[in-house]
């Protein structure tokens, strides 16, 4: 008999050789989802035709059980496949005219930023960025970023989660501030499901996340929630057959693909329930306070001063002789996998680098003593 604190690494089928730290970059798919990936891949391949002729029906009764997950009206929850495809999604869609402003902060993940700069270039727009401190606590989030809106302001993309800080950002205030203006928003919850209950009912015009994160779905498996309002001109970035079926169906099938692994997602979300999933989260939020406290001092810096930290990924900083950049960065990380056995992640921010940590159900605090022992004589 388990409790909700006991780690359960044996659900999972990750090398113990390593130590896996970095959850929130790609997830971690549990050993009982394989499974039923595999068997679906299986049927798919014994009869392909039989396969493709079921396969809607069954993304739709999957995607009903996702957006149960999310406490979301499923007329406007569709599937995508990652959070980055969905705030694409949602910017074709928005009328943002010639001039107008893409407001973003300096929080905003790389591949979104590529997003709303490539759809200024082609619809010249401007993308414009709002600093905001990351010790920033949420009336100071909300007065900085409202001081930037303007008659040219067309939407604010902002995360509800963000990737390299690990900020968790007050999204109910923002959407109400934007709104007041006539500004909608686009939020990038990425990290959201199962670290925030029903993460997108905060008034968004927009809101997408990942599944392939915490909630340990397969990979490639996302959703966006569209308002009433938008959801007629919603497109799918893909033309196919669903070209005019309605919202959310139309985006249900986008040409010949790999639909197993959102068909097989739920069982991901039965063993978090499994796991007392709630409680457990409590739990790895203390596990990773406790972790990054460790990993401080054997470094001899600090935690991240983030006012409103993830539940379950903290900053710590890294040595201020540690300098990085992209390709060092990626080096680093290349470097901590092969020479001390540890999956870690490394971000930068305001001339500032920190490693990410994480916590998933599958982490003991030995995880993180072991890394406080091995990096620092990586770092010399």
């Amino acid at each position: 008999m388990t409790d909700h604190t006991t780690p359960r690494p044996e659900l999972w089928s990750l090398d113990p050789g390593q130590l896996h730290l970095n959850h929130g970059s790609f997830g971690a798919v549990p050993i009982r989802t394989q499974q039923a990936l595999a068997e679906l891949h299986a049927e798919a391949d014994t009869n392909p035709m039989a396969w493709f002729r079921a396969v809607g029906a069954r993304v739709a009764a999957a995607r009903l059980e996702l957006a149960a997950y999310l406490r979301t009206d499923p007329a406007g929850f569709a599937l995508v496949s990652n959070a980055s495809a969905g705030v694409t999604a949602a910017l074709h869609t928005l009328p943002i005219p010639a001039g107008g402003r893409i407001l973003l902060t300096n929080h905003t993940y790389g591949a979104v930023r590529f997003a709303a700069e490539r759809f200024a270039r082609l619809n010249d727009a401007e993308v414009v960025e709002v600093a905001v401190p990351l010790e920033a606590d949420d009336d100071t989030v909300v007065a900085t970023i409202a001081s930037a809106l303007d008659d040219r302001t067309a939407v604010l993309v902002v995360d509800q989660i963000s990737s390299a800080t690990a900020m968790t950002f007050p999204i109910d205030r923002l959407v109400e501030t934007c709104h007041a203006v006539g500004v909608p928003v686009v939020v990038d919850g990425a990290h959201s499901p199962a670290l925030i209950d029903a993460p997108a009912e905060d008034g968004a015009d927009f809101w997408t996340g990942n599944f392939h994160k915490w909630p340990c779905t397969p990979r490639g498996t996302a959703g966006l929630v569209v308002a009433p309002q938008w959801r007629e001109r919603t497109q799918p970035l893909v033309v196919s057959w669903s070209e005019y079926a309605e919202l959310p169906e139309r985006f249900d099938q986008q040409a010949t693909n790999d639909y197993a692994g959102w068909i097989a997602a739920p069982e991901s979300l039965r063993l978090l329930a499994e796991l007392d999933w709630p409680l457990r989260r409590s739990h790895l939020s203390t596990l990773v306070d406790e972790g990054a406290r460790i990993l401080a001092k054997a470094l001899g810096t600090g935690v991240g001063e983030v006012a409103r930290p993830a539940p379950t990924m903290r900053l710590v900083e890294l040595p201020s002789s540690v300098q990085l950049t992209q390709e060092s960065g990626e080096a680093l990380k290349a470097r901590a996998s092969r020479e001390i056995g540890a999956e870690i992640t490394v971000t930068g921010f305001d001339g500032r680098f920190f490693v990410r940590l994480s916590a998933h159900a599958y982490n003991s605090l030995r995880d993180y003593e072991i890394l406080s022992e091995r990096l620092p004589r990586l770092l010399r």
